[in-house]
């Protein structure tokens, strides 16, 4: 078997950091099986000390304890350790940056991400992925995104009427997305012939809570689920029926729609003030019967909430193309608060809507752990484990906040051999998911040696000369 190494060799393996790659489709007598003993094993079952992990063919065999393991086996000691499953970015700009993104999102344990606009060569690159043609996270990608007229996102496909919406739906199923990407500005009539189509087709629709329709509303309808905390603070305010009002006859110039969107935001912010507990429940009862989730983004909340500059000088500028530091404030500078007055209220806004994501949570609400990567300073790969460390902060203890970023993944025989290997324990603190010793995913071993050079590629990538992509949004 020449595949196979030396007892010797493998068990010092995590020192060494040498890669093992499994080879698939191989008969079961020469098949590479890789075991992972000796950490705690941490998943949606709880902990688990003195843990044995058996991979083969980019499967768990098994798990258990003092496992018998065939004879050439490779053995990584992990003894002292922390294994998680592999972490999950469900919100996502940017496969298409393949040379930064994909790589990015390995080297810190991201072994799947949720991409939210898709056109035909991110469809391309999702199968080319499956097929191990390239190396990646599992890729799961949305269809363009569809909004309605007025819409403040260039490129976006608009859609006036219910039946061109249903003929957005028709297309998206046909082009080969896995969901369709709803935005704010469809209306009633349009989003609910969306909504029917998409069960006709069999297809999952998710997004942003259109500004004209609520969010227990859009979850009756069917969708799954409704990122950046957008509509939430309408949803639970004793002033709700008012601010819609508000919205609803909110003079809105086509020259200058984001002036609109902007005071949408604001009503929202004064929605805030005026939180219902008792409406929260209702609420959080609609999304659960529904099956609707929550992905409150954070990370990209948190610096539309900031003055443009505060995390201008994040060290991790370095992995992003060049072309992305100015690209960044340029888009912050219609967002960012400037006045001391504007700076403390979108302070007390975030802190309100982490409280309501929380909250929701509490009462049984799923919450999905999304970057908005791609969007000012939020860092493929790196920005999960902001996420992570952003939903302890909103009162989610670190076990739940786990949960949320591996979709409550539990390590069992049959599962994907997707897995991470950390120095710290994360559920004494949530940062520990920083703390990466290797990253196990589709056969591969990618140890301390290997994330070190795929972060210097990406660095160098970076600086190589990148198209300034049109698709730009929240």
């Amino acid at each position: 078997m020449t595949n196979m190494t030396t007892r010797r060799e493998v068990l010092g393996l995590l020192a060494t950091t040498a890669a093992i790659t499994l080879i698939p489709n191989q008969a079961n007598a020469s098949t590479p099986i890789t075991a992972v003993r000796g950490a705690t094993l941490i998943d949606s079952s709880g902990a688990r000390p003195n843990t044995t992990i058996v991979l083969a063919n980019g499967k768990i065999q098994a798990v258990g304890h003092n496992l018998p393991l065939p004879r050439g086996s490779t053995i990584l000691n992990a003894t002292g350790k922390f294994i998680i499953p592999g972490l999950t970015d469900m919100h996502v700009h940017g496969a298409f940056l393949d040379r930064i993104t994909l790589p990015l999102c390995l080297a810190n344990g991201i072994t799947g991400i949720r991409e939210m606009w898709g056109f035909p060569p991110i469809y391309d690159l999702r199968d080319r992925i499956d097929r191990g043609e390239v190396s990646g996270p599992r890729l799961t990608v949305g269809s363009t995104i569809i909004d309605g007229p007025h819409s403040t996102l260039p490129g976006a496909l608009i859609v006036s009427t219910p039946e061109e919406g249903r003929q957005a739906v028709r297309d998206a199923k046909t082009q080969g997305a896995d969901f369709v990407k709803v935005y704010s500005y469809l209306d009633r009539p349009t989003l609910t012939a969306i909504a029917d189509e998409c069960e006709k087709q069999t297809i999952t629709f998710a997004g942003h809570c259109s500004n004209h329709v609520p969010l227990g509303d859009a979850s009756d309808l069917g969708q799954r689920t409704f990122e950046h905390m957008y509509g939430l603070s309408l949803a639970t305010s004793t002033r709700e029926t008012q601010l819609r009002q508000a919205i609803a006859t909110l003079p809105l110039d086509p020259a200058n729609s984001f002036a609109w969107f902007k005071q949408v935001l604001e009503f929202e912010r004064q929605a805030a003030l005026s939180h219902s507990g008792s409406k929260a429940v209702r609420l959080a009862k609609r999304l659960r019967r529904n099956n609707s989730a929550l992905c409150p983004t954070m990370v990209a909340m948190q610096v539309y909430s900031s003055p443009a500059d505060r995390f201008a000088n994040d060290p991790r500028m370095k992995y992003m193309p060049v072309f992305y530091r100015d690209l960044w404030l340029e888009q912050l500078k219609s967002w960012a608060p400037v006045t001391e007055r504007e700076i403390r209220q979108q302070a007390e806004f975030f802190r309100h809507r982490q409280e309501q994501v929380a909250e929701m949570h509490g009462h049984g609400v799923e919450v999905l752990v999304g970057t908005d990567a791609g969007n000012p300073y939020s860092f493929s790969g790196f920005s999960v484990h902001d996420e992570l460390r952003l939903l302890v902060e909103a009162g989610l203890s670190p076990k739940a906040a786990l949960d949320a970023g591996t979709r409550n993944a539990t390590v069992r025989p049959g599962e994907k051999a997707d897995l991470v290997v950390l120095e710290g324990n994360p559920l004494k603190d949530i940062r520990n998911t920083q703390r990466i010793h290797t990253v196990l995913t589709r056969g591969r071993v990618l140890g301390p040696a290997e994330r070190r050079k795929m972060l210097a590629d990406v660095e160098k990538a970076a600086q190589e000369p990148f198209p300034t992509p049109q698709r730009a949004c929240c």
